[in-house]
């Protein structure tokens, strides 16, 4: 909810925003590296003034998704504004990617000037599912009663 909000707030100030996840980022650039537009993929998401890749570590990327994430990356280093999101913590990120060379590289340029926001607790969503389940679970036992 934080990152949807923080990319809404930048769309509505008139910045471009693109919203990906990683797995869908590693694959666009597989596919246009296969067909030979790799140029024109790092354009596209070199191009918004905000790039939102979400579930890093969620599903696992191809072989060369960790090498195309650190591309897309580097283009945008020092230039626009990236907002990453993932489940795994950052000692963990080499072996999410597989390298814990292009891990560090990343990793390097992502915290360089960043802010790193650790969010634990509840769900949002499975919040929301705990409320209805509770109204629901005290509704049948009312009856019951």
């Amino acid at each position: 909810m934080l990152t949807t909000a923080l990319a809404r707030g930048a769309a509505e100030a008139g910045h471009r925003v693109c919203f990906t996840t990683a797995a869908d980022l590693a694959a666009r650039c597989h596919k246009a590296a296969v067909e030979g537009r790799r140029a024109t993929c790092m354009r596209f998401f070199a191009g918004p003034k905000l790039l939102v890749i979400d579930e890093l570590g969620y599903l696992p990327l191809p072989g060369d998704g960790a090498s195309a994430l650190f591309q897309v990356l580097n283009q945008r280093y020092l230039k626009s504004s990236t907002i990453l999101t993932t489940n795994v913590g950052i000692a963990d990120w080499a072996t999410v990617l597989g390298d814990s060379t292009v891990a560090a590289a990343m990793l390097d340029r992502l915290l360089h000037r960043a802010t790193v926001v650790g969010i634990d607790g509840p769900s949002y969503r499975l919040r929301s599912h705990q409320s209805t389940s509770d109204k629901l679970r005290k509704a049948v036992n009312a009856r019951v009663s």
